[in-house]
């Protein structure tokens, strides 16, 4: 009789798995966010499914144009902001503040009301959309500048606001 000897190891290891990553920084999208990968200009693309009530999917772009590329971080944010009115159609007040994670200066934008940046800089017509919010997030990397804008149905924005969070939390500096 031949016996054979099984030997396990007790081994713990962690996997972490960064789906995207561009300008030296990598990222995790939130579970339940659809990748739909990169496109022209942009290193990742997630699909927010609606919430309730509301019709239209959220979409969340990280752009990212190379070093040096994209325009200084108050010249966006007052761009975002200006694609947005209130009701009485003047500019939409808007909640702007920065942070530092992972050594990465991060500057934020939140802001709410009838959106008209739908149409895009090489769109002969402008789209408005009623009930929209954006919140959207400029992180410095250390080879150049990624914003993170994520748009749609103002209640399908507030339902995914946590895992906006920590789609940025999750921005760290490439080893």
């Amino acid at each position: 009789m031949r016996m054979q000897w099984l030997f396990v190891l007790p081994f713990v290891f962690t996997v972490s798995v960064f789906a995207e990553s561009a300008a030296g920084v990598r990222w995790t999208a939130p579970a339940g966010w659809k990748t739909e990968g990169a496109r022209p200009m942009r290193a990742a693309t997630y699909v927010v499914a609606p919430a309730t009530a509301d019709q239209t999917s959220a979409e969340c772009a990280v752009y990212f144009f190379g070093p040096g590329q994209g325009g200084t971080v108050d010249a966006n944010i007052d761009r975002w902001k200006g694609q947005f009115r209130d009701r009485a159609g003047k500019p939409a007040a808007a909640q702007v503040a920065r942070r530092t994670s992972h050594g990465l200066a991060i500057t934020t934008i939140d802001v709410a009301g009838e959106y008209s940046g739908m149409g895009g800089p090489m769109s002969r017509e402008q789209t408005i959309a009623s009930g929209y919010r954006l919140l959207g997030a400029i992180v410095e990397g250390p080879r150049g500048t990624i914003f993170v804008k994520f748009i749609g149905p103002a209640n399908t924005v507030a339902a995914n606001q946590k895992k906006f969070e920590q789609l940025l939390a999750s921005f760290q500096p490439e080893r």
